[in-house]
């Protein structure tokens, strides 16, 4: 779970990143779910887009995506919606501490 500092962090490395997946008519299939987690495994941070003609909307499309990759969605927006997921092999974003309880 990410706290908000660190959905912060991730939104602003976001904008800088182009979108690399993108849901179409046909939905969310199992090569749309093997695309995010081989890119998440290689980049940690997506951004992917659904397009108008999509069944489903950008929100319940990062939904399951992040439920199938076991990511975090970090935002959507609009059509968009960024999402990440931590390479333990090799991490290559470091995320803000969490503060302390």
């Amino acid at each position: 779970m990410l706290t908000s500092k660190q959905r912060a962090f991730l939104r602003s490395l976001a904008n800088e990143i182009d979108t690399i997946l993108i849901v179409g008519k046909s939905g969310i299939g199992a090569d749309i779910i093997k695309q995010a987690d081989d890119a998440l495994t290689a980049r940690e941070i997506i951004k992917a887009k659904v397009l108008e003609t999509a069944q489903i909307s950008s929100k319940e499309a990062a939904e399951q995506i992040a439920e199938q990759t076991q990511s975090d969605v970090v935002q959507v927006i609009g059509s968009k919606f960024v999402l990440y997921r931590r390479n333990i092999k090799e991490t290559k974003i470091i995320l803000p501490k969490a503060p302390k309880k």
